[in-house]
């Protein structure tokens, strides 16, 4: 696979995860005894996704970087699409107004 084709992948797979994350977090965790437990979940769920990514796609870290390293820039990338996924979801529900 090219590089482009891999952060093209990447990129796209993170958003979805991110997008999806939140609401699926939520739904699993949906009680009175959970729910401050909905987004540290979901934080660290998109890590683990990021991680995954950042080790299976090469092209989305440095080239000259350890896999440890590659596993920590995927998590990096991860936790912005989630917190990508968490703007989009509160848009969605409240809007731009708020209300």
């Amino acid at each position: 696979m090219s590089r482009t084709f891999q952060r093209v992948m990447g990129v796209a797979l993170l958003l979805g995860a991110g997008a999806l994350s939140l609401p699926v977090t939520a739904a699993l965790l949906d009680g009175s005894a959970a729910e401050n437990w909905i987004i540290p979940v979901q934080a660290g769920v998109m890590a683990v996704i990021g991680a995954v990514c950042g080790l299976a796609l090469p092209a989305l870290a440095p080239t000259d970087v350890s896999t440890a390293v590659r596993a920590l820039i995927g998590a990096g990338w991860g936790l912005i699409a989630g917190t990508v996924g968490v703007f989009v979801f509160w848009f969605l529900l409240g809007g731009f107004g708020g209300t």
